[in-house]
């Protein structure tokens, strides 16, 4: 085996410590566009955390067979995909945030995951 599962919990607790950082940071950058640029920028990139944060949980709550693990996989798949669709259409349809900013925060958030598992040493 090459990675334990508590390190991967670590790694996967370090990705969304890091994309609430980058929400705060986006959500706040945005600001200067204004008050509702800055809530649409935060609320996407939370979304993209709160999606990894659901599948980290699910994921790597015990230890199983190959079949378990392998249902809790999909199940956290499927969980997270139905946080990052519902979040935005929340975000974009019911509370009508500004689309630019909303989809800004969720690349940002995206694109930490690309430097978590560049840099995770």
């Amino acid at each position: 085996m090459l990675n334990s599962l508590a390190a991967s919990r670590r790694l996967a607790m370090r990705v969304v410590f890091a994309q609430l950082v980058v929400a705060v940071l986006v959500g706040i950058a945005f600001l200067l566009q204004g008050r509702s640029a800055g809530l649409a920028a935060f609320a996407g990139a939370l979304i993209v955390a709160l999606g990894n944060a659901l599948f980290a949980a699910r994921f790597f709550s015990t230890l199983g067979s190959a079949t378990v693990a392998t249902g809790r996989l999909l199940m956290g798949m499927f969980l997270k995909w139905i946080i990052y669709i519902g979040g935005i259409l929340l975000v974009l349809a019911y509370w009508k945030l500004p689309p630019l900013a909303a989809l800004t925060g969720l690349a940002a958030a995206f694109a930490v995951n690309v430097f978590a598992f560049r840099f995770k040493g």
